[in-house]
C-alpha cells in the first residue's frame, strides 16, 4: 500500500485553538531547561525552537491536548510530540529534589506525645 500525504478529497483541515493561563515564568523556565539539555547532549538542531516545544508539551499536559493533534497543528509527528513530552518530563524529575523522610515535629498542647 503506498503512503501519501495528500489529503482526501473534499476533505478541510480543521483548526483548534485554546487559550492556556500560562505564565511566561514557567515557559521560559521549561525552554531554559529544554536549552541547556540540548547544548549538553550537543544536538545540532530540533524542528522547533525550545520555547515553541515548552509551550506544546504544557499544553499536552495541562490541557490534556491529543498528541496527534497537537502533531498537526504544528506540522511535526505525533512520535515527536510524545519525545518532547517525554523528554521534558525526565528533565523535571531529574531536577526536583529526591524526597525524604517527612520531618516529625511535635505539636504545641500534645505533652510529649506524637500526633
Amino acid at each position: 500500500m503506498a503512503k501519501t500525504k495528500e489529503r482526501a478529497e473534499g476533505a478541510c483541515p480543521l483548526v483548534y485553538q485554546c487559550c492556556l493561563p500560562l505564565s511566561p515564568r514557567t515557559v521560559n523556565h521549561l525552554a531554559g531547561l529544554l536549552r541547556r539539555h540540548l547544548k549538553a547532549i550537543r544536538s545540532r538542531w530540533r524542528a522547533l525552537p525550545p520555547g515553541r516545544i515548552a509551550v506544546i508539551v504544557l499544553a499536552v499536559l495541562r490541557h490534556d491536548q491529543r498528541l496527534a493533534d497537537m502533531a498537526g497543528g504544528n506540522n511535526v509527528s505525533e512520535t515527536t510530540v510524545r519525545r518532547w513530552r517525554d523528554e521534558l518530563i525526565t528533565l523535571l524529575a531529574a531536577q526536583a529534589s529526591a524526597p525524604g523522610p517527612a520531618p516529625r515535629r511535635r505539636w504545641p498542647g500534645m505533652a510529649g506525645r506524637w500526633p
